[in-house]
């Protein structure tokens, strides 16, 4: 479905995330998406998030560059404040 890095795989792996909720929130995603813009992460092409929650309904972010496919850069738990600009900004 998408490709994940050794150094990505570790960095979700030690905030308790598995690549199966990953998967999940992929295949349970509802709404639009989002683009980082910020000039610290930006990708060429533009990195793409959304929140969307797991089948057990963890909401994650999660991160990726739409390059040759899907090339997951991070996911992580998302907070209320990051709930709130994607319900705003998603498109």
């Amino acid at each position: 479905m998408f490709r994940i890095s050794p150094d990505v795989l570790d960095k979700i792996t030690k905030r308790g995330i598995r690549v199966i909720e990953v998967e999940q929130c992929f295949l349970n995603r509802e709404g639009g998406l989002c683009d980082d813009t910020r000039a610290q992460h930006l990708t060429d092409p533009l990195t793409k998030w959304f929140v969307a929650s797991t089948d057990k309904g963890r909401e994650l972010k999660i991160m990726y560059v739409p390059k040759d496919g899907i090339e997951l850069k991070s996911a992580y738990e998302a907070t209320p404040e990051i709930c709130r600009i994607y319900n705003k900004y998603a498109r």
